[in-house]
């Protein structure tokens, strides 16, 4: 005797059997039997529903549809280093001929701190390290801040000829009012930014000479890569965030000629930012803001991404520091929407990617929103067939992308000497989805926020977690792993990257 299962005991989405339908679809010339029958089911659950029961069918189809064209066009643009070993290789710094000529530039390097009195000396050490014959530091601090102040202010007497602090007494702070501050008063031809928790390769100025030097560029975009996959669930997947941007990411924005550039390791002409106005010191996102304006202007920008030479920082330490952050970053998006300098990018695909992109806090923060009332109506309304079908959709794409997170995070142990074990395999994969809610819960605040007018500037308190305290600071005498190697690509000498190179392959 055949199992019957009574109605209220049926799987969730398991849809009722529809009734036969009152009125039969004439077969046309060109519709089978089979054809008939859909449309009629079709026709039968859209008559049967009730407006409420549309909006939400509605719903569940338009989250679905957002999320996979956010996870496809995030799988192309985190692949696209991986295209071929060339184009990876394309991506580093060309080591072999920063060593053989002479550096022509002089730099200024800009380190704004505020209550960092436990990183600020070991970056300014390592900044006074580099192998270049021209370069001035200068750490700005607020006038209100005594103990960020001393520790800047020992390093410049150690080192008159190369730091020197600025005080800045505006209120209320920011980083960009520090930086126009430092501005004013920088003497390099090219002015580079750091964050106060550098952790920075002694060699990385004359890679960065050689790379303005051989490609005519206005702005050169240096590697940045977090380090502390061990110290929580959300550090891991933020490590990852940063290999995948700074890796690939950025890279396929220089080529589309629209960079939002990154907060730190980044150098630009001094004239050409001084035209330009300096940094927008109202934005809560400036170096985004910067390099759309300058990406607006027909800079050309050029993406450098070495792992021997990248720039180390540590994740934020709390999830809350991680929530203001990230809360941040996304209003700060949306005022370099608002403001509208995107607009004059002189191409159509242009101003379509910087419209998406600076949209992206909008896009979250709806979806944020949307996913409970959705998945809610996928457990417990009887939905039909289709759209139950199209709820998972964006599985496909979020799955690949997982796939290659992993084996990213493989790669980035191997590259970076860091021991990956089976558990932060397990903590990636479990936390994909806690993220991209915790990531829609930023930009839903960073929605409101700006709604409000509420602009204050959230600072990430850090703690040095990246560095290595007991390694020192290499001597300057001391030649550098990327000196010895003819390209700075690690795939010059290892399959490193065959992992994610044979999944950019098959997609």
């Amino acid at each position: 005797m055949p199992l019957v299962i009574a109605q209220d005991d049926a799987p969730v989405l398991t849809p009722i059997d529809p009734a036969p339908l009152p009125t039969p679809v004439p077969a046309g010339p060109n519709r089978g039997p089979a054809d008939v029958e859909v449309v009629g089911q079709v026709v039968q659950w859209w008559q049967g529903s009730s407006p409420l029961q549309l909006v939400g069918y509605g719903l569940i189809v338009l989250v679905a549809l957002v999320l996979t064209a956010i996870a496809l066009t995030t799988l192309w643009w985190m692949l696209h280093a991986w295209r071929s070993t060339s184009a990876l290789t394309a991506t580093g710094f060309r080591t072999a001929n920063a060593n053989e000529r002479t550096p022509t530039l002089s730099f200024t390097l800009l380190v704004p701190a505020r209550h960092e009195e436990e990183v600020l000396a070991h970056t300014l050490e390592r900044l006074v390290e580099q192998d270049h014959p021209d370069v001035e530091i200068i750490a700005i601090v607020g006038h209100d801040d005594p103990g960020t102040e001393a520790v800047a202010r020992s390093v410049a007497d150690r080192f008159p000829d190369r730091v020197r602090v600025v005080v800045d007494d505006s209120v209320p702070k920011n980083k960009p009012k520090a930086l126009n501050l430092a501005l004013q008063t920088s003497r390099g031809e090219i002015v580079g930014v750091f964050d106060a928790e550098d952790e920075v390769h002694p060699q990385l100025l004359r890679l960065v000479d050689e790379r303005f030097a051989t490609t005519g560029a206005d702005v050169v975009q240096g590697g940045v890569q977090l380090m502390n996959i061990e110290t929580s669930w959300w550090s891991l997947r933020n490590v990852l965030e940063y290999y995948f941007w700074f890796r690939s990411r950025l890279h396929f924005h220089a080529e589309q000629r629209f960079i939002p550039l990154g907060g730190n390791t980044v150098f630009l002409r001094t004239d050409q930012v001084r035209d330009a106005g300096g940094w927008d010191a109202e934005c809560l996102a400036e170096d985004c803001e910067i390099g759309v304006r300058l990406s607006s202007q027909g800079a050309r920008v050029v993406v450098a991404y070495d792992p021997e030479v990248v720039t180390r920082e540590e994740t934020p330490g709390s999830l809350p520091s991680l929530y203001k952050q990230r809360t941040r970053w996304s209003q700060g998006f949306l005022q370099v929407l608002r403001k509208g300098e995107w607009k004059k990018l002189p191409g159509r695909s242009q101003r379509l990617m910087a419209r998406y992109m600076l949209s992206m806090p909008f896009l979250q923060a709806g979806t944020g929103l949307l996913i409970p009332i959705s998945l809610a109506l996928v457990l417990f309304a009887k939905v039909p067939t289709p759209i139950a079908l199209i709820s998972f959709l964006p599985l496909v794409p979020t799955v690949i992308v997982l796939c290659v997170e992993v084996a990213g995070l493989g790669e980035f142990g191997r590259v970076y000497d860091r021991k990956v074990r089976i558990r932060d395999y397990v903590r990636l994969v479990l936390g994909t989805f806690p993220y991209q809610v915790f990531l829609a819960l930023a930009a839903v605040r960073a929605v409101v926020r700006e709604t409000r007018g509420e602009r204050g500037w959230e600072k990430t308190e850090h703690a040095g977690a990246h560095i290595d305290r007991s390694a020192g600071v290499p001597s300057l005498s001391a030649p550098s792993p990327a000196a010895s190697s003819t390209d700075a690509s690690p795939t010059a000498t290892s399959d490193t990257t065959a992992p994610v190179t044979a999944g950019a392959a098959r997609s």
